[in-house]
């Protein structure tokens, strides 16, 4: 394959770490001498013929910031084959050799669709704080997510100690708690609800009680996705058995998704863009990179799909042993 230009996007939720990636993918193709085009807002930025040369001074300092500079969207329009003939047509234009598409689940799924019609080799890298893709271990974004939540969380249980409280803490997670699940070891959390498992109400409020018999307060940490509801509806479904509790919920929201990249953030976000650049050149495709403890690994994008990733569940069992006894 004689490789000239490729492209890269980032589509689907914003992750911290992406603007790394971006930048790596570009400083690599130049290191490699091809050019790099940058398309805005994913895939819906193919349809609307949006894009822009990237080079060195574009991305020289972007390394440590949020979000991501492409800017991403989701497109219902691209979920039509009308929707991809546009975007088809305006990489034919560009004359595009190869794509690297930055995002989650949803984001891989759209670039499956796209490689298979369009014959264009792609290459996926993980990025979406839920780390829920199959075939790594870290997606970029998700430290410096979990890491955002365990500082919140501590600044909840100041609050929560000085008046007695018990916090009902929401977190990102709409199908995977992996971000609950590991916020609420690190931060000491009395409970977590994760949508993995099943919430027995009755048993939680009896939980509450047992933990909270000579402590000042307790957090709870429930991902938006848990099969009782969010926070606030399990909140309310918990009152009636702890009329003499002072309950709160705090929705932590979107400031999970903002804010400076973490090292290890920033890190695997560089090494897995430049290797999506390796591979391009070594005319693979339909490829997804992950990491499996400092290794970088390759796998199919249509695993990453298909193929399903779950927090590690041994680890509530951590969690109940940690709990106070009556």
């Amino acid at each position: 394959m004689n490789l000239k230009k490729i492209a890269v996007l980032t589509s689907g939720g914003d992750a911290p770490g992406m603007n790394a990636c971006i930048r790596a993918v570009v400083k690599a193709s130049l290191h490699f001498e091809l050019e790099c085009i940058g398309i805005y807002d994913g895939f819906q930025g193919l349809i609307d013929r949006k894009s822009c040369v990237l080079d060195y001074a574009v991305v020289n300092n972007v390394i440590q910031r949020g979000g991501t500079i492409l800017g991403t969207a989701r497109s219902q329009e691209f979920r039509t084959t009308e929707g991809r003939q546009k975007a088809i047509s305006y990489l034919k234009e560009l004359q595009v050799d190869g794509l690297i598409v930055i995002g989650g689940d949803g984001s891989f799924t759209g670039a499956k669709i796209l490689g298979d019609e369009y014959d264009l080799p792609i290459i996926g890298i993980p990025g979406t704080i839920d780390n829920d893709i199959y075939g790594t271990d870290h997606t970029i974004g998700y430290d410096t997510a979990l890491n955002t939540v365990v500082d919140a969380v501590d600044k909840i249980r100041d609050t929560a100690s000085s008046h007695h409280r018990v916090f009902f803490v929401e977190v990102m997670g709409r199908d995977s708690g992996f971000i609950a699940l590991n916020a609420a070891i690190a931060s000491g959390a009395e409970s977590v609800l994760i949508p993995e498992e099943l919430t027995d109400i009755p048993k939680l409020a009896e939980s509450i009680k047992t933990q909270n018999k000579g402590k000042r307060g307790s957090i709870i940490i429930i991902a938006e996705g848990d099969d009782a509801g969010d926070a606030v509806t399990i909140m309310n479904k918990v009152k009636p058995y702890l009329p003499d509790y002072d309950l709160r919920c705090t929705i932590l929201g979107h400031i999970q998704r903002g804010g400076n990249p973490s090292a290890y953030d920033r890190i695997i976000a560089t090494r897995m863009g430049a290797k999506a650049v390796e591979l391009l050149r070594e005319g693979m495709t339909d490829k997804m990179i992950g990491m499996q403890g400092d290794l970088i690994v390759i796998s199919s994008i249509e695993d990453g799909i298909k193929k399903e990733s779950s927090p590690d569940l041994s680890k509530l069992e951590l969690l109940a042993q940690l709990r106070t006894k009556k």
